[in-house]
């Protein structure tokens, strides 16, 4: 999924290399000045797939940008890091077979892909590259799950 850059104006924490909170700016601010930051990351397979908790926030995020209310399952902690960005996240997968109802503000595009799909079509479709990260990291954890 591709993500808008919406949202500028909600406050985020901005964490220190241990990643423990020690200051909050807007989302704006985090991003041009490449702050590090928290994020979850909610991998959602169909049947066939500021303050907040990491649990917290997946629930929240699932609930704001697909419609749907989850119990995610904490899989692994993700720290991920290139030019524009700085994250200490955590992943989570759930299951679901929707209908989901999409937050435009947030979300380009949602659909349910085979996992060895998805890096064939990030070869010539954006998407996040931290969403990216999580997933390889997925697949190198548990290789074989929902190919």
């Amino acid at each position: 999924m591709s993500r808008d850059p919406g949202g500028d104006s909600e406050l985020v924490d901005v964490l220190d290399a241990a990643g423990r909170p020690v200051a909050t700016v807007t989302r704006r601010e985090m991003r041009a000045r490449r702050l590090p930051h928290r994020a979850t990351y909610v991998l959602v397979f169909n049947v066939l797939a500021a303050g907040e908790s990491f649990d917290e926030g997946a629930r929240r995020e699932a609930r704001e940008e697909l419609g749907v209310d989850l119990e995610p399952e904490p899989l692994f902690p993700l720290r991920y890091a290139d030019e524009r960005t700085v994250v200490h996240g955590m992943v989570y997968r759930a299951r679901h077979d929707g209908p989901f109802h999409l937050q435009p503000e947030e979300i380009v595009r949602g659909e349910f892909l085979a996992l060895a799909a998805v890096a064939a079509r990030a070869g010539r479709e954006p998407f996040c590259p931290d969403g990216l990260a999580a997933l390889a990291e997925y697949r190198r954890r548990w290789p074989g799950s929902g190919d």
